[in-house]
């Protein structure tokens, strides 16, 4: 696939998940085998920019490019003064957030509430692309509701504005992450432009992942929450699309290595107190699959320092390995 000058070296993406693809996730999905990884999204409000958090979001240090940063806003001017920033601190590659379905998100009329006002949709696809020299992309679902499924006219915009590539999630709006994914829109969307389309929404292994290119006739596909604890997920729906087999899952000891390899680059990114703190919904994601699993979750959760959490993650990982048990999620 390429967006823009870049020959993303395959097509798998992960998704951008506020609070989760920060730039330690970010980088382990890559080693795994991630062919382009996205930001967690960046307000157009620039008055939030002097805040810890927006600069941390903001920190591409050590990253593989093509680095692409998310943005969300509803305002034209500043969604492209937000993209000018962005690459000024070394975006390659900005992305549009008219996907996310959060509450929080759609009162101030962005991300996935956009796609109720095409007009505006079109304005700011226009600044944004006009404001940069870099490649911009768009991230979207396929409607508001069921009822207004307007998925292909927003691509059709995104294209004429001179967006480089499409990801598209399954679901409107209104469906949140519920039921289930919705592939025939996306597949509309694929027909209807010429630009590279990905396909996001239930891709939670190879075999799915193949089902949905399939059925899409997408470019590339972008995987989001089944990568939480799973990083090799890529490496894994890769081999199984070049190869037509599955690679083993990996064992017990295996993963204690990737989540160890992982909490550092946390606590050293974040610093001990509050990587600690952001460690502990990872901890989670890494034990699901094994037994007394739901033991170990609800311990992390009291434990606050760093010393702590390894040492709660030795003695699991210690009686995992004694009984021999393999994740099997």
């Amino acid at each position: 696939m390429r967006i823009g000058p870049y020959n993303i070296n395959n097509n798998l993406c992960l998704a951008p998940m506020a609070g989760v693809t920060d730039r330690p996730f970010r980088i382990l999905c890559k080693r795994f085998g991630a062919g382009l990884t996205v930001s967690e999204m960046v307000s157009s409000n620039t008055t939030l920019w002097g805040h810890r958090k927006t600069l941390r979001r903001l920190d591409h240090r050590g990253e593989e490019g093509p680095i692409t940063v998310q943005i969300v806003g509803a305002d034209p001017r500043t969604m492209a003064e937000a993209a000018r920033i962005n690459v000024a601190h070394g975006a390659q590659i900005v992305d549009i957030n008219m996907g996310c379905p959060a509450k929080k998100v759609c009162k101030v009329a962005a991300g996935s509430a956009l796609l109720r006002d095409e007009r505006l949709v079109g304005r700011i696809l226009d600044r944004v692309v006009a404001a940069v020299d870099v490649p911009v992309t768009l991230k979207m679902r396929t409607g508001w509701d069921p009822q207004h499924r307007n998925g292909v006219e927003i691509a059709r915009l995104a294209e004429q504005a001179g967006i480089q590539a499409i990801a598209v999630h399954g679901r409107t709006r209104a469906c949140g992450y519920s039921g289930l994914a919705d592939y025939d829109t996306i597949r509309a969307i694929k027909a209807a432009v010429d630009i590279p389309v990905i396909a996001n929404g239930d891709i939670d292994g190879p075999r799915k992942a193949k089902e949905v290119l399939s059925q899409t006739g997408a470019d590339a596909l972008m995987i989001g929450r089944a990568a939480r604890g799973r990083p090799w997920i890529f490496g894994q729906i890769r081999h199984y699309l070049k190869h037509g087999e599955q690679l083993p899952a990996p064992n017990a000891e295996q993963v204690r290595e990737i989540l160890l390899e992982h909490l550092a680059a946390l606590y050293e990114f974040y610093g001990r107190d509050l990587g600690a703190r952001v460690a502990r919904k990872h901890i989670a994601w890494y034990s699901r699959g094994y037994r007394d699993g739901a033991g170990l979750r609800r311990a992390i959760n009291q434990a606050d320092t760093l010393q702590k959490q390894l040492t709660l993650i030795g003695a699991f990982f210690d009686r995992v390995t004694d009984k021999q048990e393999d994740f099997a999620a």
